[in-house]
């Protein structure tokens, strides 16, 4: 597809790039990605980046777990309710100037959320169940009934195996919306993988020491080129840029109510393949 042909598709104007929405059906467990992977065929020019997001690629992959097959310890109790709740949600978030909708959703956190932190302390460890929330890019918003999805395996080889798909001399990433920081020139962010040149896997540490340090907008998780670190995360801050956008964005587990109507441990894969979802977008520079 010419660049001139851009108009008559869905797309929007984010400085000098074109951002052209990829909608889809909920990507189910074990789905392959063929709703990305055909439109991004058909429309994509040499030179263009195609963005995704992290949780398809996981759900794809079958990376879900079911949170209520796990029984909380003490520890995680603690996690939950003195940490999370109370210390973050009322002594340190405010002290530090965490977002204030981090700062609400701390103060209600719901009882469930006691078998999620058994989960982060059994599959990442205390260094990331110590965060107090957004534990390791676990998306509790993008999954069925008491469902999570962990980050994707791999993210590096599943962003070439994609492109090498779609054919072109395109580059591939894929993204999570948990932050990269960076100070003193250094990069670095609390998610157990990253990008070469994002220093990873700092847990709890890399999100304390991140707000004391500028946040530089999503982490890429891997790519399918080598590309410098401002670039990449320049480009997925615009696929960012367009996700804010959505109506349909269920950022946080409080925001499924509003889109689906459907309690955060009632969801269905018929409520989540209601809605269009938008789970890449192709990114062109003018």
């Amino acid at each position: 597809m010419k660049t001139d042909e851009v108009k008559n598709i869905k797309h929007v104007i984010n400085g000098n790039h074109i951002v052209i929405p990829i909608e889809t059906g909920y990507i189910k467990p074990n789905d392959n990605l063929n709703s990305i992977i055909d439109p991004a065929k058909e429309i994509m020019e040499d030179g263009d980046y195609l963005v995704i997001a992290e949780t398809p690629i996981s759900v794809s992959q079958g990376r879900l777990i079911d949170e209520a097959e796990y029984t909380p310890s003490l520890t995680a109790k603690f996690l939950t309710t003195v940490w999370s709740k109370y210390l973050w949600g009322y002594v340190f978030g405010p002290a530090l100037k965490i977002k204030e909708r981090t700062i609400k959703n701390l103060r209600r956190l719901p009882k469930e959320t006691e078998a999620h932190k058994e989960v982060v302390l059994q599959l990442y460890g205390l260094k990331h169940a110590l965060k107090p929330a957004s534990e390791a890019g676990i998306d509790l918003s993008n999954a069925p009934g008491t469902c999570v999805s962990l980050l994707p395996e791999n993210p590096e080889k599943v962003a070439k195996d994609i492109k090498r798909e779609i054919g072109k001399d395109v580059c591939v990433m894929i993204i999570d919306t948990d932050a990269t920081y960076m100070k003193n020139g250094k990069y670095f962010t609390g998610l157990p993988i990253a990008i070469e040149g994002i220093d990873a896997d700092n847990g709890f540490f890399g999100y304390v020491k991140g707000q004391l340090s500028e946040n530089m907008g999503s982490t890429p998780l891997g790519c399918s080129e080598k590309m410098d670190v401002e670039t990449a995360l320049k480009i997925a801050n615009i696929a960012e840029d367009y996700q804010k956008l959505l109506s349909t964005e269920m950022k946080t587990i409080h925001s499924v109510k509003a889109v689906l109507g459907s309690e955060i441990d009632e969801v269905t894969i018929e409520d989540l393949d209601s809605i269009t979802h938008t789970p890449a977008v192709i990114i062109r520079e003018i």
